[in-house]
């Protein structure tokens, strides 16, 4: 069996005094095993990440080690800064690196914290996949109020109590302990002083707030300086170069630029490789082809692998069904039209459009992050659906209850498709206009985007009438199907636009 290797990455709320730091970064490393590989420290934020990396009892070790020391020396009433915290010791994520699964270092996170609680009387909240429920999954929402509010709610009220440790905070706060998968902490700075455009940015790139898909964001005035301040918590589907050109442009718009970027902490390699591919352009790029991949690709390390979607799909079970295959056919046309408009980019010849096709990637992102979701959305609506259905319904009360759960998620089934439909069909007309405008030697691929969103379009429609006909609420299911009518016809219409730009362009 391969080593196992286990990531730690806990966030300090010291940042002003280096012996404070100095001794939380020994108890630490004095734990056998452990690598410290990282420290950044930020008087602004008065916050501190360390990052170390370990077999899994060093690391929770190392771990319990650095928040004990973080509770004797932080004072959480005389800590000033502009990050939000709760805790001396903030937040821990455990993130597996080799050889150990997200679910056993869930298990490591459930350990840490009831070791935290039950040793060090403080409270700890546990997150992201650790989370014991749904609302905590995410640490924006157990953070909210900071150290200041949740001093008076967690005595009183019951959403606020914690998963481990008392109902009363000490002067070292509580504690968020969580598992997630590897997290890019990145910052960018602006060429202002004015906190409020980076407030502004911070809103319109956030996925919370209606922006990209995967980064979380807030604006804060570090050293003078206005910054949105980001966590990226999927590199591989939102990408640090497409988040900064996201920044660039909104920064343009209140008259100001991007003046710099920081890491916090460290980066995946390929996370900078595909920053490198954007920006430099570099068609048919292969990661084989950067010489580290090439050094160690017969090293002993094992990587972390999920089941492919098809892999999935094609497993004899109920879900993912058709509804999941049509969202992912439009996540893939959608992949393609942001491809062509890449490949128009940094060209002479495209000089003029290439404003649009910044704007076309940019959606396209957007329609590929929200169809790549619907994958797992439409599966989960489907067990919804069989789970109303197998509802015991002997007494009248049972049978009420079963007959409200099965036209909620019929009503859930059908929407999401309804939902894949509506975004593939703008995927056609992205693909319209990428085959029309875009690089010509890259036409048949808009070719190619449109007909896998129009197959999209119709395969998701088929799933809306499927469930219209189940649905016991008849108005629903009327108004489903004349949006979903409305949606093929006008399909249908751009498919023939795109077909005659084929012909006109030499694509088919």
């Amino acid at each position: 069996m391969p080593q196992q290797l286990v990531e730690c990455i806990p966030n300090f709320s010291e940042g002003r005094r280096p012996e404070v730091i100095a001794a939380i970064k020994d108890s630490i490393s004095q734990v056998k095993g452990i690598s410290l590989l990282d420290q950044h420290s930020d008087e602004d934020h008065n916050r501190t990440v360390l990052t170390f990396s370990g077999a899994p009892d060093a690391v929770v070790d190392a771990a319990f080690a650095g928040i004990a020391k973080a509770a004797e020396l932080i004072n959480l009433d005389h800590h000033q800064g502009e990050h939000p915290r709760i805790g001396a010791t903030d937040v821990v994520p455990l993130v597996p690196l080799a050889g150990i699964s997200m679910k056993e270092c869930v298990e490591l996170a459930h350990d840490l914290g009831q070791r935290v609680g039950n040793e060090l009387n403080i409270p700890v909240y546990l997150y992201e996949a650790a989370a014991t429920r749904k609302d905590r999954s995410n640490l924006e929402s157990i953070r909210r109020g900071e150290y200041e509010g949740l001093k008076e709610s967690i005595q009183s009220d019951p959403a606020k109590e914690p998963d481990f440790g008392p109902n009363q905070l000490g002067s070292a706060g509580a504690t968020v302990i969580g598992a997630r998968p590897p997290l890019i902490a990145f910052n960018v700075y602006l060429n202002s002083d004015d906190v409020e455009i980076a407030n502004k940015i911070a809103r319109s790139v956030r996925h919370s707030s209606g922006g990209l898909r995967y980064v979380k964001a807030l604006g804060l005035l570090v050293e003078g300086r206005a910054q949105v301040s980001m966590n990226l918590t999927n590199f591989r589907k939102t990408s640090i170069a497409s988040v900064v050109e996201h920044i660039r442009t909104a920064a343009e718009r209140y008259g100001t630029q991007v003046q710099s970027s920081e890491l916090v902490g460290l980066i995946p390699q390929q996370a900078l490789v595909d920053a490198a591919q954007w920006y430099l352009q570099l068609d048919g790029f292969n990661y084989e082809q950067v010489l580290e991949s090439r050094l160690y690709a017969g090293g002993d390390q094992e990587q972390l692998e999920t089941d492919s979607f098809l892999d999935k799909l094609a497993a004899g079970s109920a879900t993912p069904g058709g509804g999941s295959a049509a969202a992912f056919a439009g996540a893939m046309a959608a992949s393609l039209v942001e491809m062509v408009a890449k490949l128009s980019m940094g060209k002479e010849k495209y000089r003029e459009i290439e404003p649009r096709m910044k704007e076309i990637v940019l959606e396209a992102q957007k329609l590929r992050e929200k169809l790549d979701d619907a994958v797992d959305e439409d599966a989960l609506a489907y067990e919804g659906v069989m789970n109303a259905f197998r509802m015991p319904r002997v007494s009248e009360g049972e049978q009420e209850l079963r007959s409200e759960s099965i036209t909620s998620s019929i009503t859930q089934a059908a929407t999401v498709p309804l939902f894949v439909a509506a975004m593939a069909l703008r995927t056609m007309e992205l693909a319209f206009e990428i085959a029309r405008d875009g690089n010509i030697n890259a036409v048949s691929d808009a070719g190619t985007a449109g007909a896998m969103a129009s197959a999209a379009v119709k395969s998701a429609s088929m799933n809306v009438r499927v469930n219209a006909k189940s649905s016991p609420d008849g108005e629903k299911a009327k108004a489903w199907l004349e949006e979903v009518n409305d949606l093929e016809k006008k399909a249908e219409l751009v498919a023939k636009a795109i077909e005659q730009i084929l012909q006109e362009r030499g694509g088919i």
